[in-house]
């Protein structure tokens, strides 16, 4: 049988000193445990660092989004010699990967990264996966790397996702971890709280919103620290951190392409028919839709939100937003079919 899938994700904040330099004694740790379980899973890295890596070599760095991009370009090849410095004792190779967000939203090149990982699985190789940060589009950039951690999961069809911190867990209001959480519930998100770290984009809401995702997709999430001896061990056995407990899940792999690794262009509200008519698993009609959002062309992702601006569901267009704008009173018109629509 093959080898399920794991995704680990280490955020700046978790493997950088204090001063924003690149943690070895962490990374060497990481590459621990890893080797650890490296012949149960077929694994996949998504590591932040490369900007805080690269950052002290330029001169007077200020955080300007084209500083932000030339430290990148300076601490990508750092960060990956550093792992590869603490994997290479346990042998084990390592691989890079820079992503773009188009390679999610275009379904052919999705496929195609996917059959790269698993020719590097193939060889025990691991990837670590990174944001391309010098040429991405702001436009177009990931949230952070908890949805970059997050859409390789759904799309790829792992098993579980870790998500390391600087905190132990998810904390309650008296500062102790929650061991398990029912992310069904959108209060969940009340839990986090709302400072992002200073050297990376991210922060707990970012995690919970992630980690929400993924349990629909049926894809157990944990929530620990990373500096917890042993932690990734005793996140994978349920002993550290916070567990997101995973949803019953039977989408197919394209479904979840569709939920999780789509660029959404468009969005368009809907009125309580068309929402009853969308659970029931029926096509959207254009007779249903109350106004167009945002403006959209022919096979384009779009949200659809429903009455009260909650989003009900993502699908593929079948016309654009300007037929839909003329047209919205033709009764049979079709907006998505009932297969290109996923339910959240």
């Amino acid at each position: 049988m093959a080898k399920p899938i794991l995704v680990l994700k280490f955020g700046t904040a978790s493997i950088t000193t204090p001063k924003g330099e690149l943690d070895e004694i962490v990374i060497g740790e990481i590459a621990r445990q890893v080797a650890m379980i490296h012949k149960d899973y077929n694994l996949v890295i998504v590591s932040s660092g490369a900007v805080a890596a690269g950052k002290k070599f330029l001169k007077n760095y200020g955080g300007t989004l084209n500083e932000k991009k030339a430290a990148a370009s300076i601490g990508n090849p750092l960060l990956l010699n550093t792992y590869a410095k603490y994997f290479s004792p346990h042998g084990i190779a390592i691989a890079q990967s820079l992503c773009e967000r188009h390679h999610f939203s275009n379904r052919d090149q999705f496929l195609q990264l996917k059959r790269t990982y698993e020719e590097l699985w193939n060889s025990d190789i691991i990837p670590i996966a990174n944001e391309n940060d010098v040429v991405s589009n702001l436009e177009l950039k990931f949230s952070d790397n908890d949805e970059l951690a997050t859409l390789i999961a759904a799309g790829f069809g792992a098993s579980q996702i870790l998500f390391s911190t600087s905190v132990p867990g998810v904390l309650d209001g008296s500062g102790q971890v929650i061991p398990e959480l029912d992310t069904s519930d959108k209060k969940v998100l009340l839990l986090a709280n709302k400072e992002k770290s200073a050297s990376g984009l991210g922060g707990m809401t970012s995690k919970l919103n992630f980690a929400r995702l993924a349990n629909q997709m049926g894809i157990r999430v944990v929530i620990f620290g990373i500096r917890t001896e042993d932690g990734i061990l005793k996140a994978l056995d349920g002993k550290t951190g916070t567990l997101c407990l995973p949803q019953k899940s039977t989408l197919p792999a394209r479904k979840k392409w569709l939920a999780s690794g789509s660029l959404v262009r468009g969005r368009i509200q809907i009125d309580s028919g068309a929402c009853k008519a969308l659970q029931k698993r029926h096509s959207l009609l254009a007779v249903g839709i109350k106004s167009v959002l945002n403006d959209f062309e022919n096979g384009e992702i779009i949200e659809i939100l429903d009455e009260e601006n909650n989003v009900v569901a993502v699908a593929k267009s079948k016309i654009d937003s300007t037929i839909l704008n003329s047209d919205t009173k033709v009764k049979n018109l079709e907006v998505a079919h009932a297969d290109n629509i996923v339910l959240l």
